[in-house]
């Protein structure tokens, strides 16, 4: 049995400020929409018998419309080829309360084999020869575990977990988004009894076990995954081989550093344009480029808009700049929908001298008022901007 192996392919994320001509639409949006239907023509024509989708289908649980109708088209493709799909809610797209709608709900409503979970439990879906043991983006870490001990192997039977968070064992490269959950590896180190775990949320293509992946997201989403495999996973359980799917993807390059130090300022466009030339890089791929400055002066010097010429040229241009000598910044920022409000919360009262019955008490009226906030912010999801 032989199954395709996908991730975070995260409809209706919106970046930069590029519009397409023809339709309107924020480009980078329009694109993410274009590769995913293209990566499901391909992985169709590779006839698996099952396709896993491990989460982050949606970039928020407030889907655009677009984002819906590229969803319904691709369930459409798969349903025409025979192919299930099985699917799980991933933190994105997993609503922050127990009483919010789900988005998955109205793809039910399609005729398509799709079997979903998104209810905060542990689901077990038969197809063939194989179970999959399906536990979706929990409400708190602990309940993946709980989910886990409920699992029954199926004898004479393939077996394949599908989950979404963070192995243990990947703790330090922490997304720092919103419901980001660690994954014990134990779970997902797999016993004899399991022949795959499909893993979601990791948006690099890397084995966490040894029936483990992570099959990672098929778009370059963020700058710091430039170095990242993006794409798929083929899995012959009869095998237990695992190999790698190339996919259609938005390209993102890393120009390297530019020594900027002995040139004047007006010299720093051309010298990334040549950059850029000698990449031969692609008119919509996203590039980032360090320079190198003696100085902040000097830095200040070279103006944005000396570089609208080579922004004009790419989809997104990132610009780092260096000083000698001077703390660098890490990462990358962190977008405001990344924050976990509730635990915010708790951290911060944990650090004020009240009492227990008053910290019982503070605690549950701001963590009742967030929590009425934070469906309203859900609710007004709409079209508005993913970012």
């Amino acid at each position: 049995m032989k199954i395709v192996h996908i991730a975070d392919t995260h409809l209706g994320l919106a970046q930069f400020q590029k519009v397409d001509p023809d339709t309107g639409m924020n480009l980078r949006e329009k694109l993410i929409y274009d590769n995913f239907l293209a990566s499901i023509d391909r992985i169709v024509a590779l006839h698996p018998d099952v396709v896993v989708h491990a989460g982050d289908l949606f970039d928020q649980v407030r889907p655009k419309t677009m984002a819906y109708t590229t969803a319904l088209e691709a369930l459409g493709r798969l349903s025409g080829a025979g192919i299930p799909l099985v699917l799980i809610a991933g933190n994105h797209s997993m609503p922050k309360t127990r009483y919010t709608p789900s988005p998955f709900r109205v793809l039910e409503f399609h005729p398509a084999d799709l079997h979903a979970a998104y209810r905060y439990r542990y689901e077990p879906v038969e197809i063939g020869e194989c179970v999959f043991h399906l536990i979706p983006n929990m409400l708190r870490p602990e309940h993946y575990r709980q989910a886990y001990d409920q699992i029954t192997p199926a004898r004479g039977r393939y077996n394949v977990l599908v989950t979404h968070g963070l192995a243990s064992s990947l703790v330090e490269k922490r997304l720092n988004t919103v419901a980001e959950h660690e994954i014990d590896t134990t779970m997902v180190s797999g016993g004899d009894w399991l022949d795959y775990v499909a893993l979601g949320h990791y948006h690099g293509q890397v084995p966490v076990g040894e029936r483990a992946w992570y099959s990672g997201s098929l778009e370059f989403l963020t700058y710091g995954e430039v170095d990242d495999t993006k794409g798929g996973l083929s899995i012959d359980l009869a095998r237990r081989s695992v190999s790698h799917v190339p996919l259609p993807r938005t390209p993102m390059v890393d120009l390297g550093t530019i020594d900027a130090r002995e040139v004047t300022p007006g010299e720093v466009p051309g010298l990334i344009r040549q950059r850029i030339d000698e990449r031969s890089v692609s008119p919509l791929a996203m590039a980032r480029v360090t320079l190198l400055f003696a100085g902040r002066e000097h830095q200040r010097q070279v103006s944005t808009k000396d570089l609208d010429r080579e922004r004009s040229h790419l989809l997104d241009l990132k610009v780092q700049v260096r000083v000698p000598g001077e703390h660098q910044a890490a990462g990358e920022p962190r977008d405001i929908r990344s924050i976990d409000f509730l635990a915010e919360f708790d951290k911060f009262l944990s650090g004020k001298n009240l009492d227990a019955a008053e910290m019982d008490r503070v605690r549950r009226a701001g963590r009742e008022a967030l929590s009425l906030a934070l469906q309203g912010e859900e609710g007004e999801g709409g079209e508005g901007g993913a970012c």
